[in-house]
């Protein structure tokens, strides 16, 4: 299925509803220490957050409502999406996971936070241009 036959026909709250599973497979695969497996889903979330963003008014926004999901990876996976919309509000859920001691999340907050302040990371960087 193309972008455009799967992704544009759902919902916000689908797509929201998408990305979260998506997250929570991802910490599955990291508790099973299986990388393949969590790599698996990375075109999709990113297809997620494209859809998102190319939709009227960038409805990247409501990622930001996963910042109090319960498993980690969502919420870590809602920061890095939404960094470029709202980068203090994505700052401060980076900063409350890194300091959470729950690795292998911590680790990669404090990665995402570490790529901020030395300009390493650059806003929507990982995502193609608007079409």
């Amino acid at each position: 299925m193309t972008r455009s036959q799967s992704l544009t026909s759902l919902t916000v709250k689908e797509l929201i509803d998408r990305f979260a599973a998506i997250g929570i497979a991802q910490d599955e695969a990291l508790l099973d220490n299986e990388t393949a497996k969590f790599n698996k889903p990375y075109r999709e979330k990113i297809a997620i957050e494209i859809e998102l963003r190319d939709r009227p008014g960038d409805q990247r926004h409501h990622l930001m409502a996963l910042y109090e999901h319960p498993n980690v990876q969502v919420r870590l996976n809602a920061a890095r999406a939404t960094r470029a919309i709202d980068v203090k509000r994505a700052r401060a859920q980076l900063e409350a996971i890194a300091s959470s001691r729950h690795f292998p999340q911590a680790g990669y907050a404090g990665m995402a936070l570490l790529a901020m302040d030395d300009g390493t990371f650059k806003l929507d960087s990982h995502l193609p241009p608007r079409k």
